[in-house]
This record gives C-alpha cells, sequence and structure tokens, in this order.
C-alpha cells in the first residue's frame, strides 16, 4: 500500500491508496492542521498509529522548493528530510516533490467531470502540458511524454518578469515598482496578486472604496477572499472597485497562460489549478481571459488551438501523488 501526503502551510492531507482500488479512491484519509505539530514526522506517526495498516512506499508532496531529498515549507519552520521519514515510516522508498508537480501529475487522470473548458483546442496526443495555478503564489508546472508515461516538472515561472499588455498595466507596473524592486507575475497573478491590484486602482483615483469594504478590510486578517467576494457579490451591487481588479487580474492571467502555452507549445493543453481559478469560473468565462490569452500577434491562430481547461479537483495534488506512487 501507498502512503500520499499533501502538506501545505495551513493543512496536511494524508491518505493511504492501494493498486486495486487505485488514485481516484483512498482506503483512508485524514486532515491535520499544518501549524499545530512541530514537524511532519508528528503528524505521520500519528496518522500511522491511528489506521494501523502496512504501507510499502511513501510520496509527499511539499508547497515548497524541494532539493537533495530535502524540503522546506513555505508558510511553515519546517525542514523535511526524504531519510528521516524512511526512519519514521521504515518502508522501502519515500518519494518528495514540489506540490505544483504533484498537480501536474494529476492532469492526465483527471476524469471530464473534474474539469472545466474554457477553450475546446484540437489534443495533440503526447503534447506538452502546461499547469499554472494561482493561489498565495503563481505555481507553474509541466509535462511531458517520455514515451510511455508523463513525466512532471516542477518550476519557478511565476517570478518570471511581469511584462505588461496597455496602459493600465503600464501604470500598474510603475505603481508596483515603488513596492516592491522585482516585479514578477506572482505579484499580480495571485492571491497576493489580486490584493495588489485592488489596492493599486484604489490608490491611483480608479473608483471610491464602499465604506463596507473598507471596513471589512481593516477588520479582516486577509484581504484577497474579501475582494474576490466583493466582485462576486450577488446579494448587492458588486464593488466597482473590486470588479476592476478582478477584471485585471483575469486579463494578466490570460496573459501569463497564453506565454506559457507559446514557451511549451503545450499541444496537450493548459490546465488551470489552485482555488482561485475555481472559485472565479464566471469570470474566466468572460471575454477577457480568452482575448489576453490569444493577444499574441500571428501566433494567436496557434494558441486557439490549445485546449485550456480549468481544474475542479480541490485534491488534485494528492491525486497526483496517489498516481505517480501507484506507478512507482
Amino acid at each position: 500500500m501507498l502512503l500520499a501526503g499533501d502538506i501545505g502551510g495551513t493543512k496536511t492531507h494524508l491518505a493511504i491508496f492501494s493498486p486495486e482500488k487505485g488514485a481516484h479512491e483512498a482506503i483512508v484519509e485524514q486532515l491535520f492542521p499544518s501549524g499545530q505539530f512541530a514537524n511532519l514526522e508528528t503528524i505521520v506517526q500519528a496518522f500511522m498509529a491511528e489506521v494501523n495498516l502496512p504501507v510499502e512506499r511513501a510520496v509527499f508532496g511539499v508547497a515548497g522548493p524541494v532539493s537533495g531529498g530535502q524540503a522546506t515549507i513555505t508558510n511553515l519552520p519546517w525542514v523535511i528530510r526524504q531519510s528521516r521519514l524512511q526512519e519514521v515510516l521504515q518502508v522501502e522508498a519515500i518519494t518528495l516533490l514540489n506540490d505544483l508537480q504533484a498537480i501536474a501529475y494529476a492532469v492526465p487522470h483527471l476524469q471530464p467531470e473534474e474539469l472545466h473548458t474554457l477553450n475546446d483546442g484540437d489534443v495533440e496526443p503526447h503534447g506538452p502540458i502546461a499547469v499554472l495555478a494561482p493561489g498565495t503564489g503563481l505555481g507553474q508546472a509541466y509535462l511531458t511524454w517520455d514515451g510511455s508515461h508523463y513525466r512532471a516538472f516542477a518550476s519557478e515561472g511565476g517570478h518570471a518578469d511581469f511584462a505588461p499588455t496597455d496602459e493600465l498595466e503600464m501604470s500598474l507596473l510603475r505603481y508596483m515598482l515603488r513596492l516592491y524592486d522585482h516585479v514578477s507575475y506572482e505579484k499580480v497573478c495571485s492571491g497576493l496578486g489580486i490584493r495588489n491590484l485592488y489596492f493599486f486602482l484604489k490608490n491611483t483615483g480608479y473608483a471610491p472604496e464602499p465604506p463596507w469594504l473598507a471596513k471589512q478590510l481593516v477588520e479582516g486578517s486577509d484581504p484577497t477572499p474579501l475582494i474576490v467576494g466583493a466582485a462576486l457579490n450577488h446579494e448587492q451591487q458588486p464593488c466597482e472597485l473590486a470588479v476592476a481588479a478582478l477584471r485585471l487580474f483575469v486579463s494578466i492571467l490570460g496573459a501569463e497562460a497564453g506565454n506559457l502555452g507559446l514557451k511549451l507549445m503545450a499541444s496537450g493543453g493548459i490546465y488551470l489549478g489552485g482555488g482561485i481559478p475555481r472559485r472565479i469560473l464566471p469570470w474566466l468565462e468572460h471575454k477577457y481571459f480568452m482575448q489576453s490569452f490569444l493577444h499574441k500577434g500571428r501566433f494567436s491562430t496557434v494558441l486557439i488551438r490549445f485546449p485550456v481547461h480549468v481544474i475542479l479537483n480541490q485534491n488534485a495534488a494528492l491525486l497526483g501523488l496517489a498516481s505517480l506512487g501507484l506507478d512507482l
């Protein structure tokens, strides 16, 4: 049997899978609040003691960089060592990989109902696949065919230079350069990015901020879900500032999805993961996303052939880990 774990700064999701049931159905699974534990080993020991099942292999996806059998969690003071986990679990093999790489491994195993299509395109069998996941940051990964399987690779493409495409985005870049030494796509196309876009529009006088939202932003710990909620609010008139911020976010996301599509020639498809795309599906169906996606001059005729999907499965990372682990 296989132990798979999606390890994040907020929660750790552990599950056990078997070859008989496959990667879509865990035998047992449990969520743990990551911040309440000193390290991953403590969580794993508690889980294994409770389930009392024999495990031969383990695979973990980590929200942070992985190198040389060691990983650090971006938002936790943990250092995860492959050798230490192997000691604790007493298993034959342990694999550590980046969480976006884990989501990428899920892509070939996603069912039609786990996807929302933004552009049908024309899939090229075994063509390269691109994955973008705007969450707290902007994760990117890709898959290539090795002759028998897709192999997933992590990328730090979200930290590449932001390139404005119109006058508003050029004003945004000038504004951001007063705040940061380096303006990456992550700083304008993520949870952090939505916050930056909102305050850019507010501070440059795009529209007045409604008092009710100003109060929520002062009292709340994370402005991003409040801004998104204000833009999607159907019970009262949506906030003009929040709507403009989300529209700008969707345009930038479309442009960067197109950039990654061209860099990889992603004829196998472009997949949007993470929590934000699932929440803003109606906005992604607006013209803003596909207009920006295709706004690549004469290469728009290339991009229109690439399928674009939103991943609806909120446990895609765990599915990818289980798929990889069972294959291994």
